[in-house]
């Protein structure tokens, strides 16, 4: 091979190289951007059900359909956020004349309560904290002065926040208005021969997706009447906006229940801070904890199964394997996306590699 030839080919790898990095830092300053297309496709793709009903079924203009969808996702977000304002609201002034002192008495005084409940004496219990090196004061060293601070700062990203919305529900709009544009734009960088199979499998994309984020949506409602049915029983402040919190962490695959029934428990314990331990305060954690099992018990076994199986075509078992890698890999934010990340991988593996007998095997159901 002549000199002049390898030096021609090493200077294309280094330009193909190049032309990759360059590309991959261009999308990493954009990310935000890429960020609001993909949260403006997974609204679309939850909106489209409705503009499909609205022009079907009522025979609405689709303009008309897609402004409509529009305003009833809108008014459903405008509901939620209503929930929380007042919450916030309220905790911000609480929190602004909150006596430390108090609290770290309320604190210790349900500590000592639970030790006393459990049969320990405070030297026994004082000398296993000592001996593993913990605080004997449960709140010593905390300094609770940085809430206030840190909703200060919730409040500035919520601001921040609002330009983002605006852009998502901008380009969700164009999304529902011309279900082709996206693909019309994938389709500019697939070559003639394949524009068949592409636009196929966006079809069923949009199809097994759509299905799923509404499955999606209708298991979060369905823990959020269990919930909070739970907590309005127990006689718990606030009981709606805690559900609804504790049913939303659900998205999360596995981890969000935990973390949700942590925090139902944690905040049932805190709101009756002052209150007996053992006639109080164990009695409605305990009722809380069963709303919790009641809860997973029916979203395991008819929530999940409904989902999984029916809108995305996939095993149980498959899609246990499939979050915990993805989990492993990208963390929760991969676990998020897996389920719907993994669907639109087997719809595209199917149209184009259905000659593959592992391919078949895995795509037999969709």
């Amino acid at each position: 091979m002549k000199p002049k030839t390898i030096a021609n080919g090493i200077l294309r790898a280094v330009g193909i190289i190049t032309g990759i990095l360059l590309l991959l830092y261009f999308l990493y300053i954009i990310r935000s951007v890429l960020a609001y297309l993909a949260i403006a496709a997974v609204v679309a793709l939850i909106g489209r059900p409705i503009v499909i009903f609205l022009r079907r079924k009522l025979k609405f203009p689709n303009i008309l359909a897609v402004i409509l969808a529009m305003l009833i996702m809108i008014g459903v977000l405008a509901s939620i956020v209503a929930l929380f304002i007042p919450l916030i609201s309220e905790q911000s002034k609480n929190l602004s004349l909150l006596n430390i002192d108090e609290l770290q008495y309320s604190i210790n005084k349900l500590y000592g309560q639970i030790t006393q409940y459990l049969g320990l004496s405070s030297e026994v219990v004082e000398d296993v904290i000592e001996d593993a090196k913990i605080e004997k004061n449960i709140l010593e060293g905390l300094d609770l002065g940085f809430i206030p601070d840190f909703l200060n700062s919730f409040l500035d990203v919520l601001g921040t926040a609002s330009i983002g919305l605006f852009s998502v529900l901008f380009i969700s709009f164009f999304f529902l208005k011309d279900s082709k544009l996206f693909q019309n734009g994938l389709l500019t960088f697939v070559p003639k021969t394949k524009e068949g199979g592409t636009i196929n499998s966006i079809d069923k994309i949009n199809n097994l997706l759509s299905r799923y984020f509404v499955g999606l949506l209708l298991q979060i409602f369905i823990l959020f009447i269990i919930y909070t049915i739970v907590l309005l029983i127990v006689g718990i402040e606030n009981a709606i906006v805690i559900a609804f919190l504790c049913a939303l962490f659900n998205i999360i695959p596995y981890i969000g229940p935990i973390i949700g029934g942590v925090i139902m428990i944690m905040l049932t314990m805190t709101s009756n801070l002052g209150f007996d331990f053992s006639t109080v305060i164990l009695p409605k954690t305990g009722y809380v904890l069963i709303g919790l099992v009641i809860g997973q018990l029916v979203d395991n076994f008819f929530s999940q199964p409904l989902i999984f199986s029916n809108s995305v075509k996939s095993h149980p078992l498959e899609i246990f394997l499939v979050i915990i890698i993805a989990g492993l890999l990208f963390g929760v934010v991969g676990m998020i996306v897996a389920v719907p990340g993994y669907t639109a991988i087997k719809v595209i593996l199917k149209e184009f590699l259905s000659d593959n007998k592992i391919v078949r095997s895995m795509t037999q159901n969709l």
